[in-house]
């Protein structure tokens, strides 16, 4: 399909997708969709796209799409944890959704983001797009002007939710994602949320073209968990980004497994004093696979920590980059602010790119980072081998405690055996 031939289409099929929806919000998506019109796709003279190579993509091909409403999970995030709601979407549209009335009963609101504005608007205006505008680069305008559906969560003031709120995701082999993630706590709540997005075993290109805001009130502590694991055909594009007020806590954990290419940029918001975040980045590459994330910790305000870690495990001819930046604002005094990443190659064809940097406007501030790339000691090997493990299963142990780290951060045991379990199922015999 020609590209004005599917600007066309497209337009079509969200206006018809939307029907009669509020004014404020077909006006978004037509500006949307005009900034859309008029950009052109990120290239390498931009900083951030230098190194990625979006020659083989064509958008023309991911038009949204109606959801099939038969599937067949398998999450592995959700198993043995009690359950506040779940949501479960198939190209980014819901097909099931469940809130515990007790929540419920209590003012919290879960479920399909489509469903809630279509029952209040104007209590997710002040908050939807807040974050993420459009501006960014084509990708953004292309999912502001186009989704059409996503997830919903709005925690009361002070209301503290012991068990977890589930979020899955499943793309279609050839078909589109462009759902959009708005979760609000507003001050004094408290929450933990498990994302996981998986594709199907086809191996048709796919689409992700997504969006997430997080927003945290006063004193509002929120763990998220998210894991990505697409086919091996998929394209993943998403703006995700957090905003922290006063004194507000973020644990932000992101797992990376599938994906043909994925191109990520994260960031936090520290909009407030005394807000603090941990994110948390566990990236597993294999075949010809590249990962993208660039990610900012943003310190707007005074005596705010952030302390960002992520760890990616390469082996064939995959690709990580990693562009990180501590953004210190003026008047952002006593700023903790610390980041690391750390690669382990596990083949001498594979590549990370890592690339920390800091911008400092404000005095009295610490802020350090670091980066480490490196093979994998055969003398670990040999060591294992000696006592009696075969070299896959001693390259599986050294991988597993690469990740280690990280996995002791999360506090919901079931989770961190699952995402070890789903690392350890892709080492290969490294030789």
């Amino acid at each position: 399909m020609k590209h004005a031939d599917a600007v066309v289409e497209l337009t079509r099929r969200v206006s018809e997708a939307w029907g009669s929806a509020p004014q404020w919000l077909g006006e978004l998506k037509r500006e949307a969709m005009l900034r859309f019109e008029g950009m052109d796709w990120p290239s390498r003279s931009d900083e951030d796209w230098m190194r990625s190579d979006l020659r083989a993509f064509r958008w023309e091909k991911f038009l949204p799409d109606s959801a099939s409403s038969s599937y067949n999970p398998s999450w592995r995030l959700r198993s043995g944890v009690p359950l506040a709601g779940t949501q479960t979407l198939v190209n980014g549209r819901t097909v099931d959704e469940v809130l515990d009335p007790s929540w419920a009963s209590k003012g919290v609101l879960f479920g399909s983001l489509r469903r809630h504005l279509e029952e209040d608007s104007d209590r997710w205006r002040p908050h939807l797009h807040s974050l993420i505008d459009g501006h960014a680069d084509r990708f953004a305008a292309l999912h502001a002007a186009s989704w059409t559906d996503g997830t919903a969560l709005l925690v009361p003031r002070g209301l503290a939710i012991e068990p977890v709120f589930h979020i899955g995701n499943l793309l279609r082999s050839g078909g589109c994602d462009d759902s959009h993630t708005l979760i609000v706590l507003e001050p004094g709540a408290e929450a933990t949320v498990l994302t996981e997005s998986n594709g199907d075993e086809g191996d048709l290109e796919a689409l992700h073209c997504g969006g997430m805001e997080l927003i945290l009130g006063a004193g509002a502590v929120l763990r998220f968990v998210q894991l990505q694991d697409w086919n091996s055909a998929s394209w993943h594009f998403a703006h995700q980004r957090a905003k922290l007020h006063r004194d507000a806590s973020l644990q932000w954990t992101t797992a990376g497994l599938g994906s043909r290419f994925s191109q990520v940029a994260q960031q936090v918001l520290l909009a407030e004093s005394g807000a603090s975040s941990q994110v948390n980045g566990v990236l597993f590459t294999q075949g010809r696979q590249q990962m993208t994330f660039n990610t900012l910790q943003q310190h707007a305000a005074p005596h705010c920590k952030s302390d960002f870690l992520y760890k990616a495990a390469l082996q064939d001819k995959s690709r990580t980059v990693w562009r990180g930046m501590i953004q210190v604002d003026p008047g952002a005094i006593k700023t903790d602010g610390y980041q690391r990443n750390d690669n382990l190659l596990l083949s001498d064809q594979a590549r990370a790119d890592s690339i920390p940097g800091l911008q400092i406007k404000a005095d009295d501030v610490r802020c350090t980072h670091g980066s480490t790339s490196g093979n994998v000691d055969e003398s670990l090997i040999f060591y294992a081998q000696s006592r009696g493990f075969t070299r896959i299963e001693a390259v599986r142990m050294i991988v597993s405690g690469f990740f280690q780290q990280i996995f002791d951060r999360i506090t919901i045991p079931s989770v961190r055996d699952a995402l070890g379990a789903a690392i350890a199922t892709r080492v290969r015999n490294y030789e």
